[in-house]
C-alpha cells in the first residue's frame, strides 16, 4: 500500500495545474453555496432574534382617526394578546446646510419608555423624558448619515408650526429594519423620530384618538387571518387603509424578499459550478486511468486487487475534490462576511454577524465528494475490469467513418488540417458536447450576474426619467382643491406643476380582494406618468380602470372584467368599473383612472393630494425654502437626491455581486478550457510528435490541437448567451414578489463583456498549453507507444 501512496502523491504533483483549476471550480461552487446559505441563515437568525426580543407585532393597520376607547374591543377579538395604539405623522424636517426638506416620521412614544410591542432598542443617549423642550430619539442609521448625535437640535414643521426637536438618543425599531416610505432605502432623506405621545397628540388634535395600531397574537393562534378580518371590520368606519399581517408589513416584506432571493441565488448558481466540476473531474480521471493502463496491468499482475486499485484512483479524485472544498470553505468565509457587511448597511438589526453553518459546510463537502466519486467511477470501472494481459496492450485505435460534415468539407477542397479537426470532434461527440456546455454555462453565469446592473439602469431610466418627469414631488397633509396647481406655479423657481390623486382602495373580483392604491391623473399627464415597460407612457383611460400586471396576477383579472372598488378613506364609497387594460409596471399593485372620474366616484369634491414640479436650476434653493414653511405639505421628495442615494446604495452592492460572479465565471471557463486542452494534449501527444517528426512546425501542430478548442469555444459562446438570457429570466421569475416585478433586461454590452472575458480565459489557457506543445520531448513521447 505504501507504493500506491507514493504513486498517488506523484500523480497529484504531476497533475498540479489541472488539480488547481478543477479545485478552483469546485471552490467557486462551495463558496457560493456555503457563503450565501450561511448569509441567509445569519440574516434569518438575526431577524428572528431581533423580532422576538423587540416583541415585533403580528398585525398592523392605519386609520384616519379612531378613538382610544376602541382598544377594549380590539383586545376582545379572539386570538389577540396585546394591542398598541399610537399617533404618527410624516413631517418636513429642516436640517442646517441642507436646502431640500428631509422627511421624518414622528411617532408617539407612550410614557417615555419602550412599548410592550415593537420595543425600541436604545443605541445611544436616552429615551425622551418629561421636559419643557420637545425631546426625540431618532433611528440610528438616519442619525449616522445626518450626523445627529444626542444634543443636536433640528426644526420640524409639525401641523403647520415650526418646532425645535432636541435629539436625546438613537434607537432601532423592528418596524423600520428597512427604513423607507415605500421604495428604496433612503437614509439620507427619510428618518423616523419618536417623541412624547401627548405632545404629538396635542399637536395634531388627536387627544383620545389614534391613527396607527399594532396587534400581538396569542402564541396558540394558528393564523392571523381571522383576527385580521375581524380587525378590518372593526376599523372600517374609521377610514382603515391597510390592515396587514407581518408578512405584508413593508419593512418585513422587503427583508423576506431579500431572504428568498439569497436562497434562490445560493441554490441555482453553485449547483452549476458543482456540476461542471464533476464533469471536468470525470474527464481528468478518465484520461489519467487511460494513460496508466500498463501501470494498472502491472499492479494487477503483482497481486493488487481491483478494489485496491479502484480505491487508489478514487482517492485521487477525492483529494482533488477536497482541495477544492477546503479552498471553497475559506473563500466562503470571506464572501459571507462581505455580504453580511453589505446587508448590515441596509437592514438595521440589533445584531448581525456572519456565522458559517456547520451543517451547510458539511453538506457541501459531502456533495462535492459524492460528485467526485461518481465522476471517477465510470473511468475506474472501464479499466479495472480488464485482465492484465489486455491492459498491457495499447487500446484499439478508433474506427473512423466519413461523416456528412467531413464529406461536405472534402467537397469544398478544404485543407487536411481542417479535416483532422472535424474528425477528432466527431470521434468524441459527447466530450465535445460537454465541453461546449461547460463553457456555455460559464458565459451564462457571467451574464446572469452582470445583468443586475442592466436591470438597475432600466429601473432608474423607467422610474426616474420616464415616470417621474418633474424635479420634485410633494405630498399634502389633506386633499387639496385643483387650484393648488396655480399656487404651486407661483412659488419661486417653479416652471411647471401638475397634481394627481392617490387613494387607498380595496379591489374585489370573484371572491378575491386586494388592498391597493388607486391613482387618478389628468387627461395629459407630463410630470408623473404611467409607463408600460413594453409600450411606453400611456394616458389615463377615458373610462373604466387600468390595472398593472402585479395587481392583475393577484386578482386573476383581465381586460373586460368588472372590479368592485371600495374607497377606504373619507366618504368610503363603492363602485364597479371595467378593466380596460393591463400594463406592465415595475413596483406595487396599482390601479389607474382619469382624475375627474375618480373624484366623481369618491364623492368628496375635486381634490388632489400629490403634485410634481419642474424647477429652474438657479432658483431650486428658493423653492425648497418656500415649501419648508408650507403647512399643507407633509413631505417633499427631491428626485436628484433620491436618485443619488439609490445609486450609491445599489452601485456598491451590485458592483460587488457582479465582480464576484464575473471572477467565478472566468475561473470556471479557465478550468474547463485548460483541462479540455490538457486532456486533448495527453491523448494526442504521440500523434503530434509524429507529425513534428514528419516535418510539421510547432505552430502547425499547435493549430491542429487548439483549433478543436477554438471550434468548441465559438460554438459555446452563442449558446452561452442564449443560456444567460434564460438563466437571468428564470432567476428574475423565481425572485419576483407580489410588489416587485423584476425585469429580465440584458444590454448588448453585457453579452459582449461576457464573451470577451471567456475568450480571454480561453486565449490564456491556449497559450499555456501551446508552451507545453513546444516543449514536447519527441523521443520520449514516441517511446510511449513502443
Amino acid at each position: 500500500m505504501k507504493t500506491l501512496r507514493i504513486k498517488l502523491w506523484r500523480d497529484l504533483l504531476r497533475l498540479r495545474a489541472q488539480v488547481f483549476t478543477i479545485a478552483l471550480v469546485v471552490a467557486c461552487g462551495v463558496a457560493g453555496f456555503v457563503g450565501e446559505f450561511s448569509t441567509y441563515d445569519s440574516l434569518q437568525r438575526s431577524r428572528d432574534a431581533y423580532y422576538r426580543e423587540a416583541r415585533f407585532a403580528d398585525l398592523f393597520a392605519s386609520v384616519r382617526r379612531a378613538p382610544l376607547a376602541l382598544r377594549e374591543r380590539i383586545a376582545a377579538i379572539p386570538g389577540v394578546a396585546s394591542v398598541k395604539l399610537e399617533v404618527a405623522h410624516d413631517v418636513p424636517l429642516d436640517l442646517p446646510d441642507v436646502a431640500q426638506p428631509v422627511t421624518v416620521r414622528l411617532v408617539g412614544l407612550t410614557g417615555g419608555s419602550a412599548p410592550a410591542l415593537n420595543a425600541l432598542t436604545l443605541r445611544s443617549g436616552r429615551l425622551p423624558g418629561p421636559s419643557a423642550a420637545l425631546e426625540a430619539v431618532v433611528s440610528e442609521r438616519f442619525a449616522q448619515v445626518r450626523s445627529l448625535s444626542p444634543g443636536a437640535r433640528v426644526q420640524a414643521l409639525i401641523n403647520g408650526r415650526r418646532q425645535w426637536l432636541e435629539i436625546v438618543g438613537t434607537v432601532l425599531s423592528p418596524e423600520y429594519v428597512y427604513a423607507t416610505r415605500g421604495g428604496a432605502p433612503d437614509d439620507r432623506w427619510f428618518g423616523v423620530m419618536w417623541i412624547d405621545a401627548d405632545r404629538i397628540a396635542t399637536a395634531y388634535d388627536m387627544r383620545g384618538a389614534f391613527n396607527r395600531l399594532s396587534v400581538g397574537l396569542d402564541a396558540g393562534a394558528a393564523s392571523g387571518g381571522p383576527v385580521l378580518q375581524a380587525l378590518d371590520r372593526l376599523l372600517e368606519p374609521f377610514g382603515a387603509t391597510d390592515a396587514v399581517d407581518r408578512r405584508r408589513q413593508l419593512s418585513s416584506t422587503i427583508v423576506d424578499n431579500e431572504l428568498r432571493q439569497l436562497e434562490v441565488l445560493g441554490t441555482v448558481l453553485p449547483a452549476i459550478f458543482l456540476l461542471v466540476a464533476v464533469f471536468i473531474l470525470n474527464g481528468v480521471m478518465s484520461r489519467q486511468v487511460a494513460t496508466q493502463r500498463q501501470q494498472i496491468a502491472t499492479l494487477k499482475a503483482v497481486g493488487y486487487s481491483n478494489a485496491t486499485i479502484g480505491w487508489h484512483y478514487l482517492q485521487l479524485a477525492l483529494l482533488i475534490a477536497l482541495v477544492g472544498a477546503a479552498m471553497g470553505l475559506a473563500l466562503s468565509e470571506w464572501l459571507g462576511r462581505a455580504l453580511v457587511g453589505l446587508y448590515a448597511e441596509v437592514f438595521r438589526f440589533a445584531s448581525l454577524e456572519y456565522r458559517m453553518v456547520p451543517a451547510v459546510a458539511a453538506g457541501a463537502v459531502l456533495l462535492v465528494g459524492a460528485g467526485a466519486a461518481l465522476g471517477a467511477l465510470a473511468a475506474i470501472r472501464s479499466v479495472v475490469r480488464l485482465s492484465p494481459a489486455q491492459a498491457m496492450q495499447a487500446p484499439a485505435p478508433p474506427v473512423f467513418r466519413r461523416s456528412l460534415l467531413e464529406r461536405a468539407l472534402g467537397a469544398t477542397g478544404r485543407h487536411a488540417a481542417a479535416m483532422m479537426v472535424v474528425r477528432n470532434l466527431v470521434r468524441r461527440p459527447w466530450r465535445a458536447a460537454f465541453t461546449v456546455l461547460g463553457i456555455a454555462a460559464a458565459v451564462a453565469l457571467q451574464i446572469s450576474g452582470a445583468c443586475w446592473g442592466d436591470m438597475i439602469r432600466f429601473i432608474i431610466d423607467t422610474e426616474f426619467r420616464l415616470v417621474q418627469q418633474g424635479d420634485a414631488t410633494l405630498e399634502f397633509t389633506r386633499p387639496m382643491p385643483l387650484s393648488v396647481v396655480s399656487e404651486l406655479r407661483r412659488l419661486p423657481g417653479v416652471l411647471q406643476a401638475e397634481a394627481w390623486r392617490n387613494e387607498p382602495v380595496r379591489v374585489r373580483l370573484r371572491g378575491r380582494s386586494v388592498d391597493t392604491v388607486l391613482s387618478g391623473h389628468g387627461p395629459d399627464p407630463k410630470l408623473m406618468r404611467v409607463v408600460d415597460t413594453r409600450a411606453g407612457p400611456v394616458p389615463p383611460p377615458a373610462q373604466g380602470l387600468r390595472i398593472n400586471a402585479l395587481l392583475a396576477r393577484e386578482l386573476h383579472a383581465m381586460p373586460g372584467d368588472l372590479l368592485e372598488i371600495d374607497f377606504r378613506l373619507w366618504h368610503r364609497r363603492s363602485a364597479t368599473l371595467p378593466v380596460t387594460d393591463v400594463v406592465e409596471t415595475l413596483f406595487g399593485r396599482q390601479a389607474y383612472m382619469a382624475l375627474d372620474a375618480m373624484n366623481r366616484l369618491a364623492g368628496d369634491g375635486e381634490g388632489v393630494n400629490a403634485a410634481a414640479v419642474t424647477l429652474d436650476a438657479v432658483a431650486t434653493d428658493a423653492f425648497y425654502a418656500a415649501v419648508k414653511g408650507a403647512p399643507a405639505v407633509a413631505a417633499v421628495s427631491d428626485k436628484a437626491g433620491t436618485l443619488q442615494s439609490f445609486n450609491e446604495t445599489t452601485a456598491r452592492n451590485l458592483g460587488f455581486f457582479t465582480a464576484v460572479l464575473t471572477l467565478f465565471a472566468i475561473a470556471m471557463a479557465t478550468g474547463i478550457i485548460y483541462n479540455a486542452a490538457r486532456i486533448a494534449l495527453s491523448e494526442r501527444a504521440w500523434e503530434l510528435a509524429s507529425l513534428r517528426v514528419l516535418g510539421m512546425t510547432r505552430r502547425e501542430v499547435s493549430v491542429l490541437l487548439l483549433a478543436e478548442l477554438g471550434v468548441e469555444l465559438l460554438v459555446a459562446l452563442p449558446l452561452g448567451c442564449l443560456a444567460g438570457w434564460g438563466l437571468a429570466s428564470g432567476l428574475m421569475t423565481l425572485m419576483r414578489s407580489e410588489n416587485i416585478d423584476f425585469p429580465a433586461v440584458i444590454e448588448p454590452s453585457t453579452y459582449g463583456w461576457a464573451v470577451l472575458c471567456i475568450l480571454a480565459s480561453g486565449a490564456l489557457s491556449a497559450l499555456v498549453v501551446r508552451r507545453r506543445i513546444d516543449r514536447l520531448d519527441l523521443v520520449e513521447v514516441l517511446k510511449v507507444r513502443e
